[in-house]
């Protein structure tokens, strides 16, 4: 009958005599962590347990097959924490940067919109070649075929009228047209 595991006295043995430098070994590839040099210390012996082909191996000692299998449980549970997803805690969730809320900027562009409809259609064709479609003055006077003061003059006075028309937005304000604008702008990019 042949035996498939280690005799216990044999093991025993091997845990007086390689036990604490194989424990040394562990701890400096775990970095100090000595619990997790223990585990993989028993897992070791725990391999030796199951292989008792090593006992009768090739070598005076076994501690150059007990140092080969630590190492390489070492390596492999390293892999496998690396392998998986580092657990975050409550104080990295607190920490990190709160993305901005859409829906206060989709709402802003539904005004955007619903104030240019309310302008001529000469106004609301000089702020769509220019806010909307990113053409120059010089461009937008090519193509709506005026010239390029009347351009100047009338996108002036589109963002004025749009500021008047904005909800939250008021004409007196000395930043009305720089506000209705960049709210046309956000506009476009919806």
């Amino acid at each position: 009958m042949t035996t498939t595991t280690t005799d216990e006295r044999a093991l025993a043995q091997v845990q007086r005599e390689h036990g604490p430098a194989l424990l040394h070994f562990l701890l400096g590839l775990t970095f100090g962590d000595r619990q997790r040099a223990e585990d993989l210390l028993q897992e070791t012996l725990v391999r030796a347990w199951q292989h008792p082909e090593a006992f009768h191996g090739p070598y005076e000692s076994m501690r150059p097959w007990l140092f080969t299998v630590a190492r390489r449980l070492a390596i492999d549970a390293r892999r496998s924490r690396q392998a998986r997803p580092a657990e975050v805690g409550d104080i990295a969730l607190e920490s990190a940067p709160v993305r901005e809320d859409t829906a206060e900027s989709a709402v802003a562009a539904l005004d955007v919109r619903e104030a240019v409809r309310t302008l001529s259609p000469e106004h609301r064709a000089v702020l769509v070649h220019i806010y909307f479609r990113g053409l120059s003055v010089g461009e937008t006077a090519r193509a709506l075929g005026i010239p390029a003061g009347t351009v100047k003059s009338r996108s002036y006075y589109a963002l004025r009228l749009l500021a008047g028309n904005l909800p939250g937005y008021s004409p007196s304000r000395s930043s009305s047209s720089s506000r209705a604008s960049r709210a046309a702008a956000s506009a476009t990019s919806t």
